[in-house]
């Protein structure tokens, strides 16, 4: 498996934003009433972190460490505000049903996460293709919580009316509401990973066990590879509260 290639299994199979590391939650759980919204904030997120990814890649030997966050702010803020403009001339109803969630993508986890832990240390190609992979394993995360919470809500799937709806005292699906309101979407969102968690307990008992998350979003500080910055303040905090 070349490095591109890796790059997309990892963001889409092995370090899936939303059901392994459980980043973004916030229009997770916000935006996800339909698949078509899951699928609109999943694709509009992929497109500022291959962007973003790209031109902090390309800017990461003139950025000095001690503005790289500010910095790496405002390269992600440039792109969502191209983004939403894009969505909201082009896309008037996503625009009206995603609200505010398009320019809180600035402050999304994982956008500054990929940034942090790899834009700004690997060469523009695989920033890119990792920035690819995150954003599909983002959508694929919304989507799946979009049309579970669409089916069971509303008997739709995007926008789609896929089980007769009960007329008149008749027989047909009787949309349960819970599912498009707020509690719905974390009762989904843990029967999903609670999935994801008995498929990867089985592919372990078979031998053929899914790599477990590395780097830095995912805790694992030996494999991360973060420049002397983030180590030296992990050390210093150490050696402080060892001294006191």
């Amino acid at each position: 498996m070349n490095k591109c290639t890796e790059r997309i299994y990892n963001g889409i199979v092995k370090e899936n934003p939303t059901f392994i590391l459980m980043l973004g939650m916030c229009p997770t759980l916000a935006v996800t009433t339909s698949a078509i919204n899951g699928l609109g904030m999943g694709l509009s997120t992929t497109v500022v972190l291959v962007m973003s990814n790209m031109l902090i890649s390309v800017l990461r030997n003139i950025i000095p460490d001690k503005v790289r966050v500010p910095a790496f702010i405002v390269v992600v803020a440039s792109f969502v505000t191209i983004v939403q403009f894009l969505v909201q001339g082009f896309i008037p109803s996503l625009y009206d049903s995603l609200g505010i969630y398009i320019p809180l993508i600035v402050v999304n986890c994982i956008i500054l996460g990929r940034a942090e832990s790899y834009a700004s240390k690997n060469s523009v190609v695989p920033s890119i293709f990792d920035g690819i992979g995150m954003g599909l394993g983002f959508t694929v995360g919304l989507t799946c919580i979009g049309i579970v919470r669409e089916i069971l809500g509303a008997g739709q799937i995007f926008g789609a009316q896929v089980l007769p709806l009960a007329e008149n005292g008749g027989f047909g699906y009787t949309p349960i509401t819970i599912f498009v309101l707020a509690p719905g979407a974390f009762f989904v969102l843990a029967c999903l990973v609670a999935i994801m968690n008995v498929v990867r307990a089985k592919a372990e008992k078979k031998g053929k066990p899914l790599p477990a998350a590395q780097g830095c979003l995912a805790g694992d500080c030996a494999s991360c590879g973060q420049s002397s910055m983030c180590t030296g303040k992990v050390n210093a905090a150490s050696e402080k509260k060892e001294n006191a």
